[in-house]
């Protein structure tokens, strides 16, 4: 179990969230897309954007634009559960009509999370699979970015997802990465852990029988802390092992590194002192990394630790510290 914990700590990945959440806000508080974030759409009603005009409307300007750090930001649609093909047909749309290309974050994978904070997923292979079906049809031939099952193939390497299960997940993730490939313009990225979990020694004949072949690549360090620095070694390594194969790095909340205080066990689940990362952007500087993301929707908590709210919960008291830390 503490080498489940020591991967990405799922329980704060958003899986949480209401995917068809509605009620958009707008006036002088609502979020507008900022320069520079890349080809990656920000969506106007996330819990920051509400959380910004809320404030605004309170006239609490501080905390305003310190919410703003994030709520300006495009950041990853976490799919999960329900039936998606009309959510993600939304934000395909709206991204789009806006020129730009939605981000998702799929995360449905049955046995989820090794029943932590993050437990859940579809019942069954068959309705994953028919479940996959809907988010391909809700894409249709818009552009999209995918980043696929966080933390699925992990917990099959550390062990956290009992041995049964294996050979069925990996037939699972590797259909979904040739079923979103059938759509014109996914790209697919298939979750691979972080810098601070194991070496990519372990991971390349996994991510191989995972589909990685099929996919545009893979996704590092998602609802993580470790660095861009390390996750850009760690990735590059195993994208050597891997074809060449590009990736990217979710830099949402790694302005600080890895919290090293506490129970190591825990040290994934809402650390103090973090703080937000590189912004989204295609420009990377080159090599093998494809952009810099924000997977992990900052302000979500992690689960029910340190105080925080269930994972997926948007808290804005931990939103305000990672974005009060943050450059």
């Amino acid at each position: 179990m503490a080498a489940a914990l020591l991967v990405a700590g799922c329980g704060g990945s958003g899986g949480g969230a209401d995917p068809g959440a509605s009620g958009r806000p707008d006036g002088p508080g609502a979020a507008r897309p900022a320069a520079g974030h890349g080809p990656f759409w920000v969506d106007p009603d996330t819990s920051a954007a509400r959380q910004l005009a809320a404030y605004t409307r309170a006239g609490d300007h501080a905390k305003a634009a310190l919410i703003r750090k994030i709520a300006e930001q495009p950041v990853g649609e976490w799919i999960a559960g329900g039936d998606p093909e009309a959510a993600v047909r939304g934000y395909t749309g709206a991204a789009a009509g806006a020129g730009r290309t939605a981000l998702l974050v799929l995360y449905n994978i049955p046995h989820r999370d090794c029943g932590q904070f993050s437990r859940g997923g579809a019942p069954d292979g068959d309705a994953y699979r028919r479940w996959v079906e809907q988010v391909a049809r809700g894409i249709g031939e818009r552009p999209a970015t995918v980043v696929l099952e966080p933390d699925a193939v992990l917990h099959l390497v550390d062990g956290c997802t009992p041995e049964p299960f294996h050979e069925a997940r990996y037939a699972l993730l590797k259909g979904a990465v040739e079923r979103l490939k059938r759509q014109p313009a996914v790209k697919v990225y298939v979750d691979a852990g972080n810098a601070g979990w194991r070496s990519p020694d372990a991971l390349d004949e996994p991510l191989r029988r995972a589909g990685i072949e099929a996919a545009d690549g893979f996704a590092v360090n998602v609802s993580n802390f470790q660095t861009t620095r390390a996750s850009r070694a760690f990735g590059e390594r195993l994208s050597a092992k891997v074809g060449g194969k590009h990736f990217v790095i979710d830099t949402s909340r790694n302005g600080n590194g890895p919290y090293t205080g506490g129970d190591p066990a825990e040290n994934w689940c809402n650390p103090p002192g973090r703080a937000l990362g590189e912004r989204p952007t295609a420009d990377t500087g080159g090599g093998a990394v494809d952009a810099y993301v924000w997977a992990k929707r900052p302000g979500e908590s992690d689960g029910p630790c340190r105080g925080g709210p269930p994972a997926g919960t948007w808290w804005p008291e931990y939103a305000l510290a990672l974005a009060d830390n943050s450059r």
